[in-house]
C-alpha cells in the first residue's frame, strides 16, 4: 500500500515509517519542512495533490504534551497541532476524487480523564479535564472520515516507553541521581506501552479490517505509579525513596501536574480480541530494553 504519514519524524512516527517500509508499503511523510526530511515527503499544503495516490493514512502529528508548564499559549498549541492538522487531512480526503481506504489517527488515554481504579476498555465514556477535551475534539475530527467511506481507527496511546525520548527520558535524570520517587499518593494507575507495541498495533491497524473505532494502544498490564517507580529504580539500580508530594509537583509544573497525578487503568480489549501479540507485555523487561546496558 501507499501510506501517508503525518508526524513521521517523531518518537513514534519514525519507527512506524520504518516498520511500514519493512512490511512492503511505500511511505510519504507530511512535514512542515519537507525539504529537510531524509525520505519522500510533502508539505501540508500539498495534501490534496498526493491524496489520489494514497491508500492509507497514519496521523501522528501533534506537539509533545510533556515538557514545561501548560501556559495558555502552550495549551492552545497542543490543541491546535492535533485538531487543526487532523481537520486538514480529512478536508483533503473529502476534496479528492480517489480516497484512501483507512485512516489510523492517534489519540491518547487522556480521553478517559482521571478514573481511579475503574478498568477502562474502549467502550468507556470520556472523562473531564483539558486532555480529555482535546482528545474528544481530536477524535471527532478523525471520525468525519467515516462519513467519507474510510475505516477509521482511533489509536489511544498510553505512556510510551522508548530509549531515546518521550516521558521516560524526562524521568531518567532524577532517577539516575538517586532522587526518584512516586508522585503524589503513588496509587494512580499508569497505563504504559513500549514503543515497539505502539508501532506493531499501528502497523496491524493499517492492514487489518478488524481494527476499527477506538483502540487502546497500551500494555495489557497497567501498574500503579508506585510500582512503576520501583520497577524503574530496579532497572537503574537506584533507590526510589523520595516521593514527590502533589502540592510540590503543582508548584513546579503547574496545571501539567494534573496529568502526572491522574490515573487511568486502561485495558487494550480490541487488540486482545483481534489477536495482537505484544512484544513487551511486562514492565520490567520493557524498561530493561529502554534503560539497560
Amino acid at each position: 500500500m501507499r501510506v501517508l504519514v503525518t508526524g513521521g519524524t517523531g518518537l513514534v512516527g519514525k519507527p512506524t515509517c520504518d516498520a511500514l517500509r519493512a512490511a512492503g508499503h511505500s511511505v510519504t511523510i507530511v512535514s512542515r519542512e519537507p525539504g529537510r526530511v531524509p525520505a519522500r515527503a510533502v508539505g501540508w499544503d500539498g495534501l490534496r495533490g498526493v491524496m489520489p495516490e494514497t491508500d492509507a493514512i497514519v496521523n501522528l502529528a501533534g506537539d509533545p504534551i510533556a515538557g514545561g508548564r501548560w501556559t495558555d499559549a502552550r495549551k492552545a498549541e497542543i490543541r491546535r497541532s492535533r485538531i487543526e492538522g487532523t481537520r486538514a487531512l480529512v478536508d483533503a480526503i473529502a476534496g479528492s476524487d480517489r480516497r484512501p481506504t483507512v485512516l489510523v489517527s492517534a489519540s491518547a488515554i487522556g480521553y478517559y480523564g482521571d478514573r481511579g481504579d475503574e478498568p477502562l476498555d474502549e467502550t468507556a465514556r470520556p472523562g473531564a479535564g483539558f486532555l480529555a477535551r482535546v482528545c474528544i475534539e481530536w477524535e471527532a475530527e478523525a471520525r468525519r472520515a467515516e462519513g467519507l467511506g474510510l475505516r477509521v481507527v482511533l489509536a489511544r496511546l498510553g505512556i510510551v516507553l522508548a530509549p531515546d525520548g518521550g516521558a521516560l527520558s524526562a524521568m531518567l535524570l532524577p532517577f539516575r541521581a538517586g532522587l526518584g520517587g512516586s508522585l503524589g499518593s503513588g496509587r494512580q494507575w499508569m497505563s504504559w506501552v513500549h514503543r515497539d507495541d505502539v508501532v506493531g498495533i499501528i502497523r496491524e491497524a493499517v492492514a487489518k479490517d478488524a481494527y476499527a473505532g477506538p483502540v487502546n494502544a497500551t500494555s495489557p498490564n497497567p501498574v500503579t505509579n508506585k510500582d512503576f517507580t520501583k520497577a524503574l529504580g530496579r532497572a537503574l539500580h537506584r533507590p526510589t525513596f523520595l516521593p514527590v508530594p502533589g502540592f510540590g509537583l503543582r508548584l513546579v509544573v503547574g496545571e501539567m501536574a494534573s496529568m502526572l497525578l491522574a490515573g487511568q487503568r486502561v485495558l487494550p480489549s480490541v487488540a486482545q480480541r483481534v489477536g495482537y501479540e505484544w512484544r513487551q507485555p511486562e514492565l520490567p523487561a520493557a524498561l530493561e530494553t529502554c534503560v539497560g546496558p
